[in-house]
C-alpha cells in the first residue's frame, strides 16, 4: 500500500503523512511534540511553513493527522506505520 501524502507547506513537495523519524527531509519545518499549541499550528500554516509533529502513540498519531496544518507525523516505533488509519478514522 502506498502511504498517503500531504503537502509540505508551500515548498511544492509532498511527504508521507506518517513516517519513521529520520526517513524524511524535514528541513525548514516547524517541529512540534504535539498539537496542543493550536495558535502555532495555524500561524505556521498561514505562513506556508511545513509543520511536523512527533508522536509516540496511536492516539498522538490520530490527533496529529486530524489537524490539517500538519504535513507529516514522525514516529520512532515502526509498528505505528502498520496501523490502518482509515479503519480507525472511518470504522
Amino acid at each position: 500500500m502506498t502511504p498517503r501524502q500531504r503537502w509540505f507547506g508551500r515548498t511544492g513537495r509532498r511527504v508521507p503523512e506518517l513516517a519513521l523519524e529520520g526517513s524524511v527531509d524535514i528541513s525548514g519545518a516547524i517541529e512540534l511534540d504535539g498539537v496542543g499549541d493550536v495558535a502555532a499550528l495555524q500561524e505556521a500554516h498561514a505562513a506556508g511553513t511545513p509543520v511536523v509533529v512527533r508522536a509516540a502513540s496511536l492516539a498522538e498519531v490520530t490527533a496529529a493527522l486530524a489537524r490539517p496544518e500538519v504535513a507529516c507525523v514522525l514516529v520512532t516505533d515502526p509498528a505505528l506505520l502498520e496501523v490502518d488509519l482509515a479503519d480507525i478514522t472511518y470504522g
